[in-house]
């Protein structure tokens, strides 16, 4: 049942133009950044939201030869590929830009305004309609024509369409708000790290004795250790000879060590097994080709696992805490350390195996201090996860007043 006030109407009865940006061989028109004029892509649109971290720019005379490309404030831009339906509105700042491969409509702003139509892009309510006249399929492209043909129930008044517009809006910048805090708090903790795992700064009561030794390429307190990972790790190269059927684990840059048919929603690795490296609780595993892309990750998932060959296996000693080199293994510096290694490896395919990665330093204080250094980290990361529980929260109650808000369920006063 339509709510009173509100009546139904085709998308294109809504819009002056619908139409999808730059699509032939776009690459032709790309000048160096900051050369030319910003063109948005599908990168540039996230969460509702514009995102400056990533634009191409385009020449004057391919700004020039796509004019029906060129955006207006107000416009409502739509992601068409990947993630279809992701959408935001052009602002001000933003006007005059090229699109490329997204879809862009032109909302006629006496019947709807630019920000109840984004809204409704970023529902189920236009998804739905889309993947029904495409056969039900899962929307990976969208169709221009199917989503002009979306019908749409709005209220007729704009006071109104602008107060749920609102109110939606007030949603979005608690989320805003949210994902500013969660960043800042990483920069922090990423900062925090940086200096706690150097000895650039010193915990409380662990100084014995002051002062720095030269190392490359930082200084390290002088009641610290350098040593190579090779005395205070070793390789484990033990194989699945008896085929046992255990879990198979893949690497990721960002989460580290991972079940593989949970990751990949399928089998990805071998039928035959026995190959395979084991990997016991409490040990690390690196893909040997691609570890200076941060493929290294830690086993606490599984008391036995296997990974494929392509992987080397290590385990520290008791001087170690394995928590304290975890963290330390995943910094941007090490990582820029293992592709320094890894291109200047005789190896002809860039491997860093053990001989070589086994022969890299890494600073040492003692055991107590490494599970005090932990414990900071540990601190400052439940601190993240709290306020990541609370931006899903906040995303879930925005999706639950669209629902109510955007049907018409719920009335805006």
């Amino acid at each position: 049942m339509i709510p009173a006030g509100w009546k139904e109407f085709p998308l294109d009865e809504l819009c002056t133009e619908i139409r999808v940006g730059i699509v032939v061989k776009p690459t032709q028109y790309y000048v160096a950044p900051g050369k030319g004029i910003k063109a948005f892509r599908s990168a540039n649109i996230k969460e509702g939201k514009i995102d400056d971290s990533d634009w191409v720019y385009i020449s004057e005379s391919g700004h020039k030869t796509n004019k029906k490309s060129i955006l207006k404030e107000g416009d409502v831009l739509l992601v068409r590929s990947g993630a279809p339906g992701i959408s935001c509105v052009v602002d001000k700042a933003h006007a005059g830009s090229n699109c490329i491969d997204i879809v862009f409509a032109r909302p006629n702003t006496g019947r709807i305004i630019p920000e109840l139509l984004c809204n409704l892009n970023n529902s189920s309510l236009v998804k739905r309609q889309v993947s029904a006249m495409e056969g039900g399929l899962a929307i990976r492209h969208l169709n221009v024509g199917a989503y002009s043909s979306v019908v749409l129930v709005i209220p007729e008044s704009l006071v109104e369409q602008r107060a749920i517009a609102a109110v939606l809006s007030s949603g979005d910048e608690a989320i805003m708000l949210c994902e500013q805090l969660i960043a800042a708090k990483q920069r922090r903790r990423q900062a925090l790290a940086q200096r706690l795992l150097t000895g650039k700064a010193r915990l409380p009561g662990f100084v014995k004795q002051p002062g720095t030794v030269p190392t490359h390429p930082y200084p390290l307190p002088k009641d610290w250790a350098y040593v190579r990972i090779g005395k205070v790790c070793r390789e484990l190269t033990g194989r699945n000879s008896d085929a046992a059927d255990l879990p198979v684990l893949s690497c990721t840059k960002h989460q580290g060590l991972v079940s593989s048919l949970d990751y990949f929603g399928k089998r990805v690795f071998s039928e035959e097994t026995s190959a395979y490296k084991l990997v016991p609780r409490g040990t690390f595993a690196y893909a040997t080709n691609h570890i200076e892309e941060g493929s290294i990750g830690y086993q606490d998932l599984y008391d036995l696992a296997l990974i494929s060959p392509i992987y080397t296996v290590f385990q520290t000693t008791e001087q170690v805490d394995d928590s304290f080199l975890f963290r330390l293994l995943k910094t941007e510096w090490y990582r820029q350390l293992f592709q320094k290694h890894t291109n200047a490896s005789v190896d002809r395919r860039g491997s860093l195996r053990w001989s070589h990665f086994s022969e890299i330093c890494i600073p040492l204080p003692s055991i107590r201090e490494q599970r005090a250094i932990v414990e900071v980290l540990e601190d400052a990361d439940r601190e993240i996860a709290l306020h990541r529980a609370e931006l899903d929260a906040l995303k879930r109650q925005k999706r639950g007043l669209m629902q109510q808000l955007l049907t018409g369920k719920v009335r805006v006063p």
